[in-house]
């Protein structure tokens, strides 16, 4: 802005009739007794004196006064000429009180409106030629160092613009204050005595106009160079996730600086300058900071009016984990009415991602509950349900400490509509189980209730248990190598491991009680010959039918692999074998034997240690054509072989 272009902030009267505004008791502090304080002939001098510093500084009294920094230029002038405006506020007062409609009174206000109009360029030179100074960031820096807040800054205040005098003392104490508090506490303070010397004489709303339009620019001109730009809700609503990613993402490395920094080192700035008024200072810190403060507050509030899809809640999250931890700050910065505006837009984004989050839960317990798909899994392995949602699960265990902010008053519904052989809530050592366990031991339930309906789609109940047993121990091993461990417990895990070995005991008894029946129970030498012969033929048809079909089935987990396998070999292998070594030698007159005794006790270890593969075979006709040629196999050369070893 040049200097020519600030004419319309410039404005002052110079007619008699503007001195009216000196008449307010609120403008000019009531003047001593007269006598006490001037006798008329030290009121003229006073005026003489003072008329010679203002009128040498008057803009239109040479072009370098436009130009020139006073308080750059000669700082024991300029602390003169603030002592001649007091001197002449303290003549008017007197003159004032004398006839308020004298000629000498409405000269010196005529020289007042001269000097408050040197003083406001003044003002409006030291904020504009020294930006770089009192950045926010670079005033709290120059604190920092020095490690004194305002203490220093009020120290030189108080010595007022001292000219050599104040140099000699900065030297004197050259060790404690750095090159960049110095840089930084001039300005400030030269700014302080022009408000204070305005504010005294009744200008203190000229003074802010010029604050208030550089310092807004400021602080608009630095969120920008941020990223923060402003946005209307309908065009939010229309960006892609693409778009919204990086942008959020900005928001979040941004706001804290512009709270911690560029927010506080203002209202610093601002306090400091404007300290002799309570009422400017809280009412021109609102004009500065609400426009950009407004803007940066409500864009969670615009990201949380989204479609609530389940992507978002963790960007939600930070959101809130952002403004959360940054509101005790932004209640105190914002303390004032004039920015309580601010500190209700804060507050009420933080409420909205509250809501939206809990809104982004409800939905996703509903899309648990409403998924309809009807396709069993392959192999009765994992269903995608239960990936895709242990694997969402999990990521908001590691959200833990925000969720449970957010849905500390938020308790999942009662569970009286779900099987109670299903439920269980962690339980902690001192019963008092937090909410966020509560509520992710609850989403975990509504998974479990869909996946046990998801076994009825299956007509052999043996592999109901087979699908159940593999889509839990997923659930556990999820749990158990994540943040979820700690938030649900151990007590909780070993609940769901005792369900898993239910399932797959019931599993074992259903799919191969067929093969374990056609056994006799104890082997005994009064068996006939008919008798052993019928067993075995049996024993061959059942073990047949039931590995294959279990030879489409599928065990990712190694651990519930192996266990269900050794528990299969540990009931059949050891009683075949009783039952293989007693009666092979006793049908070694059969004719077609090789037929008859199909399997060794070996081959069936081998048979068995092939199931549950971790992954789904390209073709489970393949098995079955392997079982046969196998067996054809054995009929030609390894029965008879084991016969006579």
């Amino acid at each position: 802005m040049s200097v020519k272009s600030l004419s319309s902030l410039f404005s002052f009267s110079k007619q008699p009739s503007s001195l009216s505004s000196y008449s307010s008791s609120s403008d000019i502090p009531s003047p001593r007794t007269p006598n006490q304080t001037f006798s008329e002939s030290m009121v003229e001098e006073n005026i003489e004196n003072v008329e010679t510093i203002i009128n040498k500084w008057e803009l239109s009294s040479s072009p370098n006064t436009k130009v020139t920094s006073l308080f750059l230029h000669d700082r024991n002038e300029a602390k003169q000429l603030l002592k001649g405006v007091k001197d002449l506020r303290q003549a008017m007062q007197f003159l004032h009180s004398e006839n308020s409609t004298s000629d000498k009174l409405v000269h010196a206000h005529n020289l007042m409106q001269i000097a408050m109009k040197s003083l406001e360029h003044q003002f409006y030179q030291i904020l504009s030629k020294n930006r770089d100074q009192l950045d926010p960031e670079s005033v709290l820096s120059a604190l920092s160092v020095s490690g004194q807040s305002s203490d220093r800054l009020s120290s030189l205040d108080d010595e007022g613009v001292e000219g050599s005098e104040h140099e000699d003392e900065l030297k004197r104490a050259g060790e404690n204050i750095t090159e960049m508090e110095r840089v930084s506490q001039f300005p400030i303070s030269d700014l302080k005595a022009i408000a204070d010397c305005m504010i005294a004489c009744g200008y203190g709303k000229e003074c802010t106009k010029i604050y208030t339009l550089i310092r807004r620019s400021l602080v608009d001109e630095k969120l920008y160079q941020l990223g923060i730009e402003r946005f209307k809700a309908s065009q939010i609503h229309k960006m892609n996730w693409e778009e919204l990613e990086p942008m959020i993402k900005n928001w979040l490395s941004t706001v804290k600086f512009a709270v911690k920094t560029l927010f506080t080192g203002e209202k610093f700035i601002y306090d400091h300058v404007f300290s002799a008024s309570t009422a400017i200072r809280e009412s021109c810190f609102g004009d500065v900071t609400k426009g950009g403060a407004m803007n940066l507050f409500r864009f969670p509030e615009l990201i949380s009016k989204r479609k609530k899809s389940p992507e978002i809640i963790f960007r939600l999250m930070e959101l809130y984990e952002a403004l959360s931890e940054l509101w005790p700050e932004i209640e105190s910065i914002f303390n004032i009415e004039s920015t309580s505006a601010i500190k209700l837009q804060a507050l009420s984004s933080l409420n909205k991602l509250g809501d939206s989050v809990r809104i982004v839960l409800s939905n996703f317990e509903s899309t648990i509950q409403k998924d309809s798909s009807k396709t069993p899994a392959v192999g009765c392995g994992i269903h995608p349900l239960t990936r895709s949602a242990m694997s969402y699960i999990s990521s908001l265990g590691d959200y833990s400490r925000i969720l449970s902010d957010i849905i500390a008053d938020y308790p999942p519904p009662n569970n009286s509509t779900f099987p109670e052989h299903y439920f269980a809530s962690p339980i902690s050592s001192d019963n008092q189980t937090p909410a966020v366990s509560v509520h992710l031991a609850w989403l975990i339930l509504v998974l479990l209730c869909k996946l046990d309906s998801k076994a009825q789609l299956y007509k052999d109940v043996s592999l109901s248990y087979f699908f159940l047993a593999n889509n839990i121990q997923f659930i556990v091993e999820t749990v158990r190598t994540s943040q979820l461990k700690d938030l649900l417990g151990d007590e909780w895990l070993f609940r769901l491991e005792k369900k898993i070995k239910q399932y797959a005991l019931n599993y074992e008894t259903m799919a191969w009680t067929k093969v374990f029946s056609s056994l006799p129970e104890k082997t005994s030498s009064e068996i006939s010959p008919e008798a052993a012969k019928e067993c075995f033929q049996n024993f061959n048809a059942a073990f047949e039918e039931a590995y294959m079909k279990q030879t489409s089935r599928v065990i990712p987990d190694a651990k519930l692999r192996d266990a269900v396998k050794i528990s299969i070999a540990k009931k059949l292998v050891p009683a075949y074998r009783e039952f293989y070594d007693a009666y092979l030698v006793m049908l070694g007159g059969e004719k077609n034997l090789e037929l008859l005794a199909r399997f060794g006790p070996d081959d069936l270890e081998n048979y068995l240690s092939d199931l549950f593969p971790s992954t789904p075979m390209l073709s489970s006709s393949s098995s079955s054509s392997s079982l046969s040629s196998s067996c054809s196999s054995e009929s030609q050369g390894s029965i008879r072989h084991k016969r006579y070893i």
